[in-house]
């Protein structure tokens, strides 16, 4: 209730009883700052600045931090840089410090963020470390240290000492890659004035910042390089860097050197969670499930939000078949990461692995929610509604994911498999012929639109697929055999020549696979058998010799030809062929023939009387 605030403070401000009261501008002054109207914030801290006696330091610095922060907001950092350099020569403190620092960065001066950092550095902590050991030899004094190290004034000094390690970090990682010419030598820098400052067991931090720094450039050698330096520091760093480098080895499938740059880590900081799921993960990578549960677990326990631990372990489980443990983690993990794509998604696999698939369509909705373009989602969406009988809904999520990513050949395949089951013939062209851009290598692609063009009725386009199917893949067999049955039924002369390929094709493939016969079985043996069946009854196939005399017979007929086709041998061309899409469905037959049927005089005789005269 900002109006009725500023107007309560108001009353009392003027009232002339109250000799202090003007402080109270500040209050107004904050309220004005929320309500974003920044000048009128400025004008009441000012005011504010003036009623406040001298000697109230203190109060007049935190006025003047406030007048300085309203500056950022409003984006004015020359006024707000003027408030903080004076805050830091009157009463330095590390918020000022660190404001100082940004403020320099948001108008782009290199030097004067440096000498920012350097007092942000040089503000004193006033913690004293000294009195927190005990002496040995007396017990009263170790009784009071051991009292007072965990009262409220340590816990306030250990947020002091947290809260100024952070600001120098945020401000060495602001400011590393803009004050010299590259970024590593603008690290080397901020590391030299840490080095020299209190903050000594920054300067390793900040190393480590530098080689993830290198990381995020995919500069991997140069981080590598940081962080076996770093191996060799005190344990705490020492396992920070050889977890990273178990975490970079690791990603490069080097899973020997990440092992045992695990076990480094692990050794110098038995507690570190991360350090622990690396191992797990190398002892994953091996097949040792149940090795690499136990190192999940143990990172677990030593930290409860490590989400990492409890997502690999769920993973663990499901390689492991226990269903049931696998979905308590990921719901466990879903109640810590409510929005996580890769959770949702893995609790719908668990369910699809346990044959419930209505569930596993209900998370994967989920996760479509919090990724609406993923493809593989949708597929998978499609995949189990089309198990499930829904096909209207498959097609729906199959056409979804076709759309953002249309080179899933396997979605291709199912759009155009549904075209024809609904007979659609051109709409499945379109698929067929996109699966033959992205696979052109594959001869069945094209055999299906020739089909498609087949029976959608447009015998030309079949016709000049085919002959194209041919000239790129000349030993195609089907190919040839359409070729043949459909220039035979259109009554063309190149199926003359088709025939000769087809019959030469038929040849090759049967030496082809009695050199192979000869190859396993010895060359004896297979002559015996050669002569066996050359020498066999001759009349036991004598209706396929018919229909190859009938074919070459028509083929002798066909218009245009010169010279008759005549066979080399006496063995029968094989036009048969298979549809690649299955046979035709039946045309709905029509009634004109019932109608027939139940015609009254149908098995009745006419006799001479009814007959015209």
């Amino acid at each position: 209730m900002y109006a009725e605030a500023l107007n309560t403070y108001q009353v009392i401000v003027k009232n002339k009883m109250f000799s202090n009261a003007g402080i109270l501008k500040m209050n107004m002054g904050n309220i004005y700052l929320k309500q974003r109207n920044y000048s009128k914030a400025i004008k009441f801290y000012r005011m504010a600045l003036d009623q406040v006696p001298s000697v109230n330091k203190q109060m007049r610095i935190k006025i003047m931090q406030n007048i300085g922060v309203t500056f950022i907001q409003a984006g004015q950092y020359s006024d707000a840089i003027n408030s903080y350099e004076h805050i830091m020569s009157m009463a330095p403190n590390l918020k000022a410090g660190y404001n100082l620092t940004i403020c320099y960065f948001a108008v782009g001066d290199r030097e004067k963020m440096k000498k920012a950092f350097q007092k942000l550095i040089a503000v004193p902590l006033e913690i004293d470390e000294d009195k927190y050991i005990s002496p040995s030899d007396d017990p009263h004094t170790n009784l009071v240290t051991e009292a007072i190290k965990n009262d409220h004034l340590r816990q306030m000094e250990r947020e002091r000492k947290a809260m100024a390690e952070k600001y120098i970090m945020t401000s060495a990682k602001l400011i590393a890659p803009v004050i010299e010419t590259s970024f590593a030598a603008g690290y080397d820098w901020c590391v030299e004035v840490v080095k020299a400052s209190q903050y000594v067991e920054l300067a390793n931090d900040l190393e480590i910042n530098k080689a993830v720094t290198y990381l995020r450039q995919k500069d991997y050698n140069q981080a590598v390089e940081i962080l076996k330096m770093l191996e060799k520091k005190d344990s705490r760093v020492k396992s920070a860097a050889a977890t990273n480098l178990s975490a970079l080895y690791y990603m490069g499938k080097d899973f020997a050197q990440a092992s045992s740059y695990a076990d480094i880590a692990v050794n110098s900081d038995r507690y570190n969670p991360a350090a622990l799921t690396n191992k797990g993960n190398t002892v994953f990578a091996n097949g040792d499930y149940e090795k690499a549960a136990e190192f999940y677990k143990e990172a677990l326990r030593n930290d409860s939000s490590c989400t990492e631990a409890l997502y690999n372990i769920g993973l663990t489980y499901e390689k492991l078949n226990r269903l049931d443990e696998a979905l308590d983690c990921f719901l466990k993990l879903h109640a810590i990461l409510r929005n996580s794509a890769e959770v949702l998604y893995q609790i719908a696999n668990i369910y699809e692995l346990m044959e419930n698939p209505s569930q596993a369509i209900e998370w994967l909705m989920q996760v479509v929610s919090v990724v609406p373009t993923d493809p593989q989602v949708l597929s998978k969406l499609g995949e189990l509604y089309d198990h499930e009988g829904d096909k209207s809904q498959a097609f729906q999520y199959y056409y979804e994911s076709y759309r953002y990513f249309p080179c899933n050949i396997e979605v291709i395949e199912w759009l155009g498999a549904y075209y024809i089951d609904t007979q659609f013939w051109e709409k499945a062209i379109q698929y067929f012929e996109g699966a033959s851009l992205i696979q052109p290598t594959q001869v069945k692609w094209q055999l299906m639109v020739a089909s498609c063009f087949r029976r959608s009725g447009n015998y030309q386009k079949a016709l000049d697929t085919y002959k194209d199917t041919h000239r790129k893949f000349p030993e195609n067999v089907e190919c040839l055999r359409f070729l043949v049955r459909l220039c035979t039924d259109l009554g063309l002369k190149d199926a003359q020549e088709y025939a000769r390929k087809l019959k030469r094709l038929e040849k090759m493939k049967e030496i082809r696979e009695q050199r192979i016969k000869s190859g396993r079985d010895g060359s004896g043996g297979s002559r015996g058998k050669r002569e066996g069946s050359a020498s066999g009854d001759s009349g036991q196939n004598y209706s396929a010799s018919s229909k190859g005399e009938r074919l070459s017979a028509r083929l002798r007929a066909l218009p245009g030809t010169n010279e008759p086709y005549e066979s080399s041998s006496n063995k029968e061309i094989d036009a048969s062929y298979v549809d690649p899409l299955g046979p035709q469905i039946e045309r709905p037959k029509t009634a004109a023939k019932k109608r027939i049927d139940e015609d009254d005089f149908a098995d009745e005789e006419l006799g001479d009387d009814l007959l015209p005269e």
